[in-house]
């Protein structure tokens, strides 16, 4: 026996034992021929029985050729197309819903927009038409276009316009039921000169998989797949499945896997290149099965494979994929699609039901939370039976988009905190989250010891002299690292280097402002581990302020007071994009004078993808509207698999710092933050704090340095055992003295978090580097619904007093630290 035929043999009998194969095994299950086939077919089978039955499933789609121009030039593709070749550049919005329309007569669900890549960065013809009618990008057209083909039809939207950007997804997430991207393959190889990838920027392995994991971080029910036959290896092949199994148990969010077949056309440069064989495609597809599992939808397509296309039921797929009684297939115009009488005839000879699906599958459609927006529930909600599936008994029709005569009019629910209730419903969190685990920066921090005694005291006064110098650039990250390891004495040392570089720079006042924090809503389904204030819009403790509610806030604050409103909330999925302009519209009608602090990253992501505008443009419309500034929040820890961890990555790391230098650029600016002590370690605390520096050095827009310690009494991610119990008194000691010296001489002002340690605890940090005691708040929510208990409301007289106890002087400050001066009409209590 070979060392080959005893690798197949180990393969497949680890197959058959359902053990998770690595690359040399699949790829030798990639090999099976004969009676190995024949066995490797049947455990392929055997699992997608196990996983869905004797249902195999199809989409009844159009297809919507929405432009054939791309910027690439596959050597196997005769889909793109020069200029001269098409009538127009791009379809009209009129043929694209003339196409929809046909299809909705034949009773089609969903419409596939299916387009080249970027076009318009290659060809001038593609950038003069899309900005004739208003367009920036091909992007943004496919938005415009698949909203009205929802509201006209009632056909689901499935966008596959190539590559995209993580805020170009974020998006279109609001307008689709499902995106996708084939992988194709992750062989950089087939990317060099003479392969069939060379001169297609856009089919990068590199680029490709990160547009997929992309689309894991927004929760967006994802297709991709890889295509047999152009070049690879069998080893190639075997990488490019693990590549997309590896990112779908990540993030759960790949719903189908296409195998695709290679075909060879004439008139490209692959047009004599060798087909795979049956055998070869066969073995790929049950292999694929077997890497993926039971549950995964497997697809390949009935067209390329006719007329022994019902093998593939033996090869263990569960899927046809989109078939159209109305349009070809226009990347395969030389295979027609099967009649649907005939596909369903030929799967029950293989002893299956075929039945119809929709663009987004059955486990997606019936948990909508978090896959779909808001909006596109309710259009897949009036097409999906019970079971996930279509209806058979209903047909698309036109959904409402948008009634401009309407007025949108907020639910307001009665506000009845239970302590913990929230995370209670969200304990058990490998059910609802996924498996989960400590990045690996982390666990190299735990697990590697202490720094040698004598190297670390040589690394801690080396960083304090450099720090005593004002010279912070000075300091090595091993060195920073070191002084989050400072105890005893060398903790006191720091402490007081800190609040020498503090005396220096701020003097001895002790700042804070009068302040109401209004969080206009608990809704959110955005699915952060570490939050116990975000509920469902059907949980009996949501609440939705209404905008007169909103304005009455802010007008008692003015009242007793505040200087500042604090705006934020849940991301709500029934609030429409110009709701937050309507916010900063109603307080600033009612109180003018009101400085509005009010948005986080995430929201203004938020709102700018529902509106299909940049984060300038919507920032641009809240400035106007009466936003001063905006929170540094959702920062979390920047680093993408700490926020992986923490918040299924509603916001990466780039995106955030794109909108808060967004923000600098427009003359708003903002507060920084750092969340830590859950699933963090040091070197993490370190890059973030590098990281605003190197901001702040850019755009010179951070008002403060806010350090939040994590609170875990009834965070989620806690009660299921998969967080540390917050920093400890120490570690906020050190956060705040170390953030004091690695930002000195960029942000002044370092904040300590009452909220989060108590008054009595920020007296010690305020000896220690920290300058500023936040706001009164009047209320504050989200910390307390995660088991803060240092109360919801300060009165200034408690700021002063606390001050004036550690020797401090006392001073009001505006949002932008600046001197408030009260007129007489406002002298109120706090006018001490």
């Amino acid at each position: 026996m070979t060392d080959a035929t005893h690798l197949l043999r180990r393969s497949l009998a680890r197959a058959r034992a359902g053990k998770a194969l690595a690359v040399d095994e699949v790829e030798a299950l990639l090999g099976a021929r004969g009676e190995s086939l024949a066995d490797l077919m049947d455990v392929a089978a055997g699992l997608r029985d196990r996983g869905h039955g004797r249902t195999i499933t199809y989409s009844r789609k159009v297809f919507v050729p929405l432009t054939m121009l791309c910027r690439d030039h596959c050597h196997y593709c005769t889909f793109a197309k020069p200029p001269a070749k098409l009538d127009a550049p791009f379809l009209t919005p009129e043929q694209v819903i003339a196409i929809a329309e046909a299809g909705r007569a034949q009773r089609c669900k969903e419409a596939l927009f299916t387009l080249g890549d970027r076009p318009e960065d290659r060809y001038p013809v593609a950038r003069e038409w899309l900005a004739a009618r208003g367009y920036a990008s091909t992007l943004e057209y496919v938005r415009a276009v698949a909203i009205r083909v929802i509201e006209q039809t009632g056909l689901l939207p499935h966008l596959n316009p190539g590559v995209m950007s993580w805020e170009d997804m974020a998006r279109l997430k609001h307008v689709s039921a499902s995106m996708g991207i084939m992988l194709e393959t992750s062989s950089e190889r087939l990317s060099e000169k003479g392969g069939p990838h060379f001169g297609s920027p856009d089919k990068a392995p590199s680029v490709r998989l990160r547009t997929i994991e992309d689309a894991g971080r927004l929760a967006i029910p994802f297709t991709t797949g890889i295509l047999v036959g152009i070049g690879e290896t069998p080893r190639e092949r075997a990488e490019s499945l693990l590549a997309i199994r590896s990112l779908h148990v990540k993030y759960r969010h790949v719903q189908e896997v296409i195998v695709q077949n290679f075909r060879a056309k004439p008139g490209t440069a692959m047009h004599r290149a060798p087909e795979p064989t049956q055998d070869e495609f066969l073995a790929t597809v049950a292999t694929a099965r077997v890497v993926f599992g039971a549950a995964m939808n497997l697809q390949a397509p009935p067209n390329l494979s006719d007329p022994d296309y019902p093998r593939l039921i033996d090869a263990g797929i569960n899927d046809w994929g989109g078939v159209s009684p109305v349009t070809i297939d226009h990347v395969n115009p030389e295979a027609p699609w099967p009649k649907l009488a005939d596909l369903g005839r030929r799967t029950a000879e293989r002893g299956h039901v075929l039945r119809e699906r929709l663009a987004i599958y059955p486990d997606f459609a019936l948990r909508p939370d978090p896959w779909l927006s808001g909006k596109m529930q309710e259009p897949v909600r009036l097409l999906a039976g019970e079971d996930g599936l279509a209806a058979p008994d209903r047909a698309p029709e036109a959904v409402p988009w948008q009634d401009p005569e309407v007025a949108w009019k907020p639910r307001t629910i009665a506000l009845t905190f239970a302590k913990g209730s929230a995370a209670g419903l969200r304990a058990d969190a490998d059910d609802v989250y996924g498996t989960f685990d400590y990045p690996a920066a982390t666990r190299a921090w735990e697990t590697r010891g202490k720094t040698a005694p004598a190297r670390l005291d040589a690394q801690i006064r080396s960083a304090l002299r450099s720090a005593a110098a004002g010279r912070p650039d000075s300091i090595t990250d091993d060195e920073a690292l070191a002084l989050f390891q400072a105890e005893g004495p060398a903790l006191e040392t720091l402490a007081g280097v800190a609040d020498d570089l503090r005396r220096d720079v701020v003097g001895d006042e002790v700042t804070y402002v009068v302040n109401r924090n209004i969080n206009f809503t608990n809704v959110c389904y955005t699915g952060c581990r570490f939050c116990a204030f975000a509920q469902r819009e059907v949980d009996p403790e949501s609440y939705t302020l209404s905008l007169d509610e909103v304005a009455d806030r802010a007008e008692e604050a003015w009242d007793y007071g505040a200087t500042e409103v604090c705006v934020q909330g849940g991301l709500h999925p029934s609030l429409p994009g110009e709701f937050y302009f309507r916010i900063l519209e109603t307080i600033r009608a009612r109180v003018p004078e009101m400085h509005i602090h009010a948005f986080s990253p995430m929201e203004v992501l938020n709102g700018s993808a529902r509106l299909g505008i940049s984060f300038r443009e919507f920032l641009e419309e809240c400035r106007e509207r009466g936003l001063g500034s905006i929170p540094g929040t959702a920062a979390e820890i920047l680093d993408d698999d700490v926020r992986w961890v923490l918040t299924r990555g509603k916001l990466p790391a780039d995106a955030w710092e794109e909108v808060v230098t967004t923000a600098h650029a427009l003359g708003i600016r903002s507060s920084s933050t750092i969340m830590y002590g859950h699933v963090d370690a040091p070197p993490h605390w370190v890059a973030h704090i590098r990281r605003l520096a190197r901001i702040q050095d850019e755009s010179g827009g951070f008002t403060e340095f806010v350090p939040l310690p994590f609170v875990h009494q009834s965070s989620p991610i806690y009660l299921a055992g998969k967080a540390r119990p917050g920093p400890s008194l120490d570690d906020n000691r050190r956060m705040h003295a170390v953030g004091r010296i690695l930002l000195h001489g960029r942000i002044s002002n370092v904040q300590v978090s009452w909220v989060k340690m108590g008054m009595a605890y920020c007296q010690t940090i305020l000896r220690g580097g920290a300058n500023d005691f936040g706001g009164t708040l009047m209320e504050e929510t989200i910390s307390r619904m995660a088991g803060s208990e240092w109360g919801i409301r300060k009165e200034p007289e408690e700021f002063v007093a606390a001050i004036r106890e550690i020797g401090r002087v006392p001073a009001e400050r505006t949002t932008l630290y600046g001197p408030v001066k009260r007129s007489s009409e406002r002298l109120t209590n706090a006018n001490l």
